[in-house]
């Protein structure tokens, strides 16, 4: 039988593996490391590349006079070359952290510069573009107006007036007033475009003796400007800070005006909610003051009545109990004696409605006998008559 290995044996194996696999990631994590610093060396020998490409012939030209361009420790000239035997033995020398910062500045203003020199290129191509499209445009109404006038002027009256001598010499005449037009603007454009040119002349003299001028001070006077340009460095930074002061004293205040502001809307609304419920109050209370008028006037009547009513039960005697008695017997007599003739007028009322039925059909026998005998309705109807 195979014997299986001992523990001793299998912890040792994960070990190992486990071992293999840790080195394994800090290789890939040094690799993805490499790579990350490689690129970012890619790109900072790109820009030192282009720097020293920029810089070859200010170099050039300061090594004619007699200097060179010194950046801290390492200088940009042509040096020694190192021997292979001292290459190991020797240290290399390399940028310091503020020449690199120093370089990526430079890069920086030379990049900003480049950016505004296409800015301001492309600024001006479009002013020239614009002003060109201006100018079609100015000349593409004229040619319209022109062509309008045209129209309007000659081939109407050509079209009435189809193969006239009139028509002719006026399209002559208007030929000759249009070109006696172009040749006074021709003349006017001339005369104008000479003014400027000699102002163009005037303004590159000028600009000649400023540029004479500030060379002679960049070479006598360049540290003296570099001091004023300093000190216009702290006037304006002074002026940027207090701008900011001032900004924020703004913002403040803004904030402040906007408190206030809301306050006066909400106080507005306030005051605007207590005059309608002043004038609603007003209302009611004149509402009232007539309601206390009515009830003023009510109150003299009801005293008045009252005083009467006073009056007349102060001067109010009681009768006698005999007389009550006596009133009182004669009222039940009264009431007797109408149930009576009630009695008696229904006693009348079937009476009257017994001879009325005996009447109908009386009425309806004659009406009978009628329709029978006629020769006999004068004496019937006076029998009826008189049974009536």
């Amino acid at each position: 039988m195979a014997t299986s290995p001992p523990p001793q044996a299998t912890a040792a194996a994960a070990a190992a593996a486990a071992a293999a696999m840790a080195d394994e990631e800090s290789e890939r994590d040094s690799v993805h490391t490499g790579d990350r610093d490689n690129a970012i060396l890619r790109l900072e020998t790109d820009m030192f590349e282009k720097f020293f490409n920029r810089m070859e012939p200010r170099e050039m030209v300061l090594e004619r006079h007699g200097s060179s361009l010194d950046l801290g420790q390492v200088p940009y000239a042509r040096g020694r070359r190192k021997s292979k035997s001292r290459i190991p033995t020797e240290r290399l020398i390399c940028l310091t952290v503020e020449q690199k910062c120093d370089l990526a500045q430079r890069e920086l203003e030379e990049t900003k510069e480049d950016i505004q020199r296409m800015k301001e290129n492309s600024e001006r191509i479009l002013q020239n573009l614009l002003a060109v499209l201006e100018e079609a445009d100015i000349r593409r109404m004229d040619i319209k107006k022109a062509a309008a006038d045209f129209d309007k002027e000659i081939i109407k009256t050509i079209t009435k007036k189809k193969g006239s001598v009139i028509a002719s010499s006026k399209v002559l005449r208007y030929m000759e007033d249009k070109m006696r037009i172009r040749d006074v603007l021709k003349e006017k454009f001339r005369l104008k475009n000479d003014s400027l040119k000699v102002q163009k002349k005037k303004m590159q003299m000028q600009l000649k003796q400023k540029e004479e001028l500030g060379e002679a001070l960049h070479e006598v006077d360049f540290q003296q400007l570099k001091i004023e340009n300093a000190q216009f460095l702290e006037k304006i930074d002074e002026r940027n800070q207090e701008l900011l002061q001032l900004k924020m004293m703004v913002g403040s205040t803004l904030q402040v005006l906007n408190f206030y502001k809301k306050k006066l809307q909400s106080t507005t609304a306030m005051a605007a909610r207590l005059v309608k419920d002043i004038a609603q109050r007003k209302e009611s209370l004149g509402r009232i003051d007539h309601e206390a008028l009515l009830a003023e006037e009510e109150r003299d009547v009801a005293e008045i009545l009252n005083k009467k009513l006073r009056k007349q039960l102060a001067e109010y005697k009681v009768p006698p109990v005999l007389d009550y008695v006596h009133e009182k017997m004669a009222l039940q007599e009264l009431g007797g004696t109408i149930k009576i003739w009630e009695r008696k007028v229904e006693i009348a009322e079937m009476t009257l409605q017994t001879y009325r039925s005996a009447w109908h059909k009386a009425k309806m026998t004659s009406q009978q006998l009628h329709a029978f005998l006629p020769e006999k309705q004068p004496s019937t109807q006076l029998q009826v008559q008189e049974h009536s």
